[in-house]
């Protein structure tokens, strides 16, 4: 009989028994620190680590989220959604801004549907051949070719569903209504031209899977997945003194072989050769979870069609992403290479509210929690001015958390103008002050999981760099879990991982 009730109590001892080994050991700093890579581009595509992924898509410069002003030949005038949406399309304006532009979803390689401000679509009126935006739900209605000149490729055309052509009128109206025959001259109202915004322009997961399109998709990224990393680039890492990796991965990972079009299938796979590998050389993996569902923060890194933000809108969003999360852990919490899952990158402030990533914060440390004890849990910092310490006191309440920040002297107006020795005394003083301020003895862990040797910085020499990259790796080298360079594989070199250590850049 005592026998029978041990049975009984057995599964639910075991449970308490590990969670209790967890709250002691894992709020504890990894014993070795972490010296990581990060592996971007690859599992989640960023077309600015590999251009020549997006070389072999016809009209590559009309990809989903591509932004467009179109000017009529004829007119002089730009088309522009009337109030911004809800209404028709009309040609009066001589300058373009928010109105004027239309960013495009793509169909095939030469049909589109052109969204507008407030999100609407431009197509046919329900009557006659007028042009208008109206619907939020496009179909084939709003899908439009773009007749591009032979050898002017900006000189377009562009065909409605009823088979006629788009056409500026002088009275400012835009009508479907001009047939087939074409000089091309600036005296044909159905002749555009379109200038693309190359600033915002979109190289993702979404951009070259739906630019590829579902016959040469598979192939192209199959080929990318099994040569931009290899085993061998686990070996270098851990000769060159690096004990860990952190893995960006999209949504649609727990959706293979089959994901939701575009994406295609493989990319799991080749995690699973990241795990193998990681295994024979004593390496770590940081499972990242890069591109949300909805997209977190409307990058292309985030594998967003169009540069909408829509991640945390609503709780069937946040509970897709879970379900992410669940798999992923699910499918590694053995391997003993885990070291960490990230639940998200670089969600964006104010779009996702702080109330919404605690929510997703602590049902993803709960799924975690279901299979591991042990694995670290990181809530990445949302990008935004202020909010380096607003997860601290969120975080200390979950054993094993980790707050990840990225540092870079990038991509804001103060390091334009700093000189070499300004931007290492920032990573001296001001990041080092940074680091000490969200610190704390009874608090998360703290994670540099994104920095890099490259600067705003002009003209600067070999040992420029290699006194502000062993200025970062003293002060990042200070963070309680550890750090992670961004990033192995670059086509930039500075960018570069692998190249910075070849080159005596970076010396670990």
């Amino acid at each position: 009989m005592a026998v029978h009730h041990l049975l009984k109590w057995l599964p639910i001892l075991l449970v308490l028994s590990r969670h209790a080994s967890f709250s002691s050991a894992a709020t504890a700093a990894p014993s070795s620190p972490i010296k990581a890579v990060n592996l971007g581009g690859w599992l989640v595509t960023e077309g600015w680590i590999k251009p020549s992924l997006f070389d072999g898509i016809p009209n590559n410069d009309l990809l989903d989220g591509t932004q467009l002003h179109v000017m009529s030949v004829t007119q002089q005038k730009y088309l522009c959604a009337e109030g911004g949406g809800g209404t028709t399309i009309v040609a009066n304006r001589a300058s373009a801004s928010g109105w004027e532009t239309f960013t495009l979803w793509r169909i095939t390689e030469s049909t589109f549907q052109f969204k507008v401000f407030y999100k609407q679509f431009v197509g046919l009126g329900s009557q006659g051949d007028g042009v208008v935006a109206v619907s939020k739900e496009p179909g084939q209605s709003e899908t439009l070719e773009i007749v591009r000149k032979a050898n002017d490729p900006n000189r377009v055309r562009i065909k409605a569903p009823n088979g006629l052509f788009i056409q500026a009128k002088a009275d400012a109206s835009v009508t479907a209504d001009h047939p087939e025959s074409t000089s091309w001259g600036d005296d044909d109202p159905s002749v555009f031209l379109i200038m693309t915004n190359n600033f915002t322009r979109l190289q993702g997961e979404y951009q070259v899977t739906n630019g590829y399109g579902p016959d040469m998709a598979p192939q192209v990224m199959k080929e990318h997945w099994s040569s931009f990393i290899v085993e061998d680039d686990f070996g270098f890492i851990s000769q060159k003194g690096l004990n860990a990796v952190r893995i960006p991965v999209g949504w649609w990972i727990a959706s293979d072989p089959n994901p939701p079009k575009p994406f295609v299938g493989g990319s799991l796979q080749a995690l699973d050769n990241a795990f193998t590998w990681a295994g024979k050389y004593n390496i770590k993996v940081i499972v990242d979870l890069h591109a949300a569902p909805g997209s977190q923060n409307g990058k292309e890194h985030s594998g967003t069609r169009d540069g909408s933000q829509e991640w945390g809108l609503t709780d069937d969003n946040i509970a897709q992403t879970v379900a992410v999360i669940d798999f992923l852990t699910d499918r590694y919490a053995q391997n003993p290479s885990l070291l960490a899952i990230e639940l998200i990158n670089e969600p964006q402030a104010p779009n996702v509210t702080l109330d919404s990533l605690k929510k997703y914060y602590q049902a993803g440390y709960n799924t975690v929690r279901k299979y591991t004890p042990n694995a670290y849990v990181i809530m990445s910092n949302r990008l935004s001015p202020d909010s380096e310490e607003e997860l601290l006191q969120f975080a200390s309440g979950f054993p094993g958390s980790v707050i990840d920040i990225h540092y870079y002297n990038l991509f804001s107006d103060q390091f334009k103008r700093m000189s070499v020795k300004q931007n290492i005394n920032f990573v001296n003083n001001q990041r080092s002050k940074e680091l000490a301020a969200i610190t704390r003895s009874n608090g998360p862990l703290i994670f540099v999981g994104e920095w890099v040797a490259e600067w705003e910085v002009h003209g600067a020499t070999k040992e420029d760099y290699q006194r502000f990259a062993q200025a970062q790796l003293n002060v990042y080298g200070q963070a309680t879990f550890g750090w992670a360079y961004w990033t192995l594989q670059h086509v930039q070199h500075h960018w570069s991982l692998e190249w910075m250590i070849q080159k005596g850049f970076i010396t670990l």
